[in-house]
């Protein structure tokens, strides 16, 4: 099979290991996610619904940008093959349509024996941080 995906072995992860990536949400991800997810709130989709919200104009869904992350651990870190355990999440501020998200996953513990490693997960808008939380993902054997 030929892709760009890395494959790191348990044994090749270190505490301090970091990838990134920066995604713009665009009016068409954010209608994709709706008909995807079925979460059709206005606050997503409705201009005048949303202007009398807090958030005075559309914000995008929280788990459309904390599915980042999804795409980092299942493609750069730890890569192919590794299969989520858990992840938390803290929603610390609104991310709007035209605003670039950063997502970040850094490697916080490893325990070689159950094949885990545990990372810190980070979204940034503008450089303050929208999403924090952390993840537990397992590492299959090579081969």
């Amino acid at each position: 099979m030929t892709d760009n995906f890395k494959e790191f072995d348990i044994h090749e992860i270190e505490v301090g290991m970091k990838e990134s990536s920066s995604h713009t949400i665009t009016d068409n991800d954010v209608v994709a996610y709706a008909e995807i997810s079925g979460d059709k709130n206005p606050a997503h989709l409705d201009e005048e619904f949303a202007a009398s919200t807090r958030f005075k104009k559309r914000i995008a869904h929280g788990l459309m940008s904390a599915s980042y992350f999804s795409a980092l651990f299942g493609t750069k870190l730890p890569g192919r093959g590794c299969v989520y355990v858990s992840q938390n999440l803290n929603f610390k501020r609104p991310v709007y349509i035209g605003d670039e998200v950063i997502a970040t996953i850094e490697v916080v513990g490893i325990d070689v024996v159950k094949r885990r490693v545990f990372f810190s997960t980070t979204c940034k808008v503008k450089n303050k941080v929208v999403i924090d939380g952390e993840a537990e993902m397992y590492i299959p054997p090579k081969g």
